[in-house]
């Protein structure tokens, strides 16, 4: 019997699934097919995972991931979302935000808009990973993830000398 797991093809932006039946072709998807029925909902929180075009590392330089940071904090202070934590790696964001007015896909497709055209380039792919929060323990466990991806990759040896990131549970995060 075949499992449930999917292969992710980077070259194309599809996904395979495993088709049970052998004598019948695996139809490919594209991550939009994958987001059809998909329901976001103001109120919900939400993990959003996006990469930077080729992973160039756009946010090795401080002061374009400064301007990403404003652009969270505009989307938070139009009402849209709330962001509850982020960490803007060298080439890929990681938010965790609860969405207030609007749609996921609204919220990160005005993000990274607003963040490519202040810093004067196409810096996004096309696509985003999210994972809706089922809990307060859930945002806790996203937050305490999320902010230890400095310290993982080797960036830093203590999170509070990462300069792009942060949390509003910040004294349990810096716990880690």
């Amino acid at each position: 019997m075949a499992s449930a797991r999917h292969v992710a093809d980077r070259h194309r932006g599809t996904v395979v699934g495993m088709n049970p039946d052998p004598r019948r072709r695996a139809r490919a998807m594209t991550w939009n097919d994958l987001r059809k029925g998909r329901a976001s909902l103001p109120g919900n929180a939400y993990h959003i995972t996006t990469v930077t075009r080729n992973r160039t590392p756009y946010f090795a330089a401080l002061d374009n991931g400064r301007k990403l940071v404003r652009e969270l904090m505009a989307l938070q202070a139009e009402g849209r979302c709330e962001t509850l934590c982020y960490v803007a790696m060298p080439d890929h964001l990681h938010w965790l935000m609860a969405l207030r007015a609007g749609t996921l896909a609204d919220a990160v497709r005005l993000l990274k808009g607003r963040s490519a055209r202040a810093i004067s380039r196409a810096i996004w792919q096309p696509n985003y990973f999210d994972h809706a929060a089922r809990s307060e323990e859930d945002l806790r466990t996203m937050a305490r993830y999320i902010g230890a991806n400095p310290l993982r990759t080797g960036l830093v040896e203590r999170i509070g000398d990462y300069p792009l990131w942060e949390a509003i549970w910040l004294d349990e995060t810096l716990s880690l």
